[in-house]
């Protein structure tokens, strides 16, 4: 496998110059807005290895319209919103942080594409797109001359793509702020319906009661303490089995290729019935662990050994309430719901099997058995919690050194976030479509799916080199949950 020889990217946010600064604000207004430390997550996505940006790719019903978009902006909460109208600068001992700005150019923000490179007659609108943000996941970032975030219109696709630095907030935090600030198409004043998780049944009360909680408090003791020692491990020296989607040191820098995989939630809702207690989350996994023992199939003619372990991470948000909040909610400090990354990550294995012959059901009821694991462990609590230390005490140079570790000796990444449930607008513009991406990481493969309005859209992220055929990877896990679903009937 060739890789690609070449220096490292440097820092997408650069500090901004004394000159850029004073072109924002005065000193008067400098005084008359207070300062906030950038957080110790925050600070790792700053950091040249793990430089993070989101893409929030949103397709439109009807022409884009550039006036009413910008007009929308410049009303809508994202540009009050702290985060958004802050520059990321350096105080006086080095120390970065947020440094609010007294008036945000929405023309410096808004980038109006017409004839994007990928706008060819041999590129279909999602291939054009797809490609666009392939390019944007390795290319240059965003200039600190300027608060952290862009909106890009590709006009000859009638599509934006949000680009917003990961130090801004998280997944969760984004999605609350986009649903609040883009009102539903039909009814401006009313925020959309959003996806939210069942609230957990209380455990029996009496003498069986407490011998399950007995046994729950020693489950929860013994998967978190699996988790530490795989966790240190993972960030020291261990690794997977090298397969045909392994990446690597180094692989952030290699060029992308993106395809999508399309699902309906009525399917997945469908599928999860099928196993008693599964959730959608358990559905995903069980998707992407079928769908890549049959693409393992196909590119490895010699086959791999039954059962072989293939590592990767899940993105878990740690908020209180598992749905979406309100922007009101996420902004008061002090409700543990706060504007900031407040999210975990768990060590999530997978198992190849052999496609042909197998109960397309068992990836189902195993990734069930995995998943509930992770959830009785604490194991996403303490991965947010070992970031923060190891960024606050040991410094960002060794902290990043040994996250990158842990990230570079895992196989992909998958996430998966609860969108709106109705149509949302933008500008008066109906969003046909919510899709979400983020910016290369060492793993050769990374998985982002979004609910929107009753059908489920996941981004595949792959090092090309590595993964040359992502559209069929993608093509895998639709028909794993065809087969999913036709088992469940």
């Amino acid at each position: 496998m060739e890789r690609h020889i070449g220096e490292r990217k440097e820092t997408r946010a650069n500090d901004p110059s004394s000159s850029s600064l004073s072109l924002c604000m005065g000193s008067s207004a400098a005084d008359k807005f207070s300062d906030e430390p950038i957080t110790p997550i925050g600070g790792f996505f700053l950091q040249p290895q793990m430089d993070q940006i989101i893409h929030c790719t949103m397709g439109f019903k009807n022409p884009i319209d550039i006036a009413a978009i910008k007009s929308h902006l410049k009303t809508s909460l994202l540009l009050s919103h702290p985060r958004f109208s802050s520059l990321m600068v350096r105080g006086p001992r080095g120390l970065k942080k947020w440094q609010r700005t007294s008036h945000v150019d929405v023309d410096h923000h808004v980038i109006v594409v017409h004839n994007p490179v990928t706008a060819s007659s041999n590129f279909d609108h999602e291939t054009a797109v797809n490609a666009y943000l392939a390019d944007l996941s390795t290319s240059s970032g965003l200039s600190a001359d300027k608060p952290l975030w862009e909106f890009h219109l590709l006009m000859a696709h009638n599509c934006g793509v949000f680009r917003i630095h990961h130090a801004l907030g998280d997944g969760a935090s984004l999605m609350s702020l986009f649903s609040e600030s883009f009102r539903g198409a039909e009814e401006e004043e009313k925020l959309p319906a959003l996806g939210s998780v069942g609230k957990k049944k209380n455990r029996v009360n009496g003498e069986k009661g407490w011998w399950v909680l007995l046994i729950g408090f020693v489950g929860m003791v013994w998967f978190s303490l699996i988790f530490v020692v795989e966790f240190a491990l993972r960030s020291l020296w261990v690794c997977d089995i090298k397969t045909e989607i392994s990446g690597g040191d180094g692989v952030e820098l290699w060029p992308r290729k993106l395809a999508t995989a399309r699902f309906k939630l009525q399917d997945m809702k469908l599928v999860k019935k099928a196993v008693p207690n599964a959730t959608i989350n358990d559905v995903l996994v069980g998707v992407v662990s079928a769908g890549l023992s049959r693409y393992l199939d196909q590119r490895t003619p010699n086959g791999l050994p039954e059962g072989l372990r293939i590592t990767g991470m899940a993105m878990v948000n740690l908020r209180e309430q598992h749905r979406l909040q309100e922007q009101s909610d996420l902004m008061k400090s002090n409700s543990g719901l706060s504007w900031r990354n407040k999210f975990g990550t768990v060590l999530l294995p997978i198992y190849y099997q052999k496609s042909s012959g197998t109960d397309p059901l068992g990836y189902l009821k195993r990734a069930k058995v995995t998943m509930d694991r992770k959830k009785q462990s604490l194991e996403a609590f303490l991965s947010y919690k070992i970031g923060c230390i190891l960024m606050t005490y040991l410094g960002a140079e060794i902290a990043t050194w040994l996250l990158y570790r842990a990230v570079s000796n895992t196989n992909f990444v998958i996430s998966n976030m609860l969108g709106p449930q109705e149509e949302i607008a933008v500008g008066g513009n109906p969003v046909t479509y919510l899709r979400v991406n983020t910016s290369s990481v060492p793993q050769a493969l990374t998985m982002h799916m979004v609910s929107y309005a009753e059908r489920a859209d996941m981004q595949i992220s792959v090092a090309k080199d590595i993964i040359p055929d992502p559209e069929f990877l993608a093509k895998c896990f639709e028909e794993a949950l065809v087969d999913m679903k036709e088992a469940a009937h």
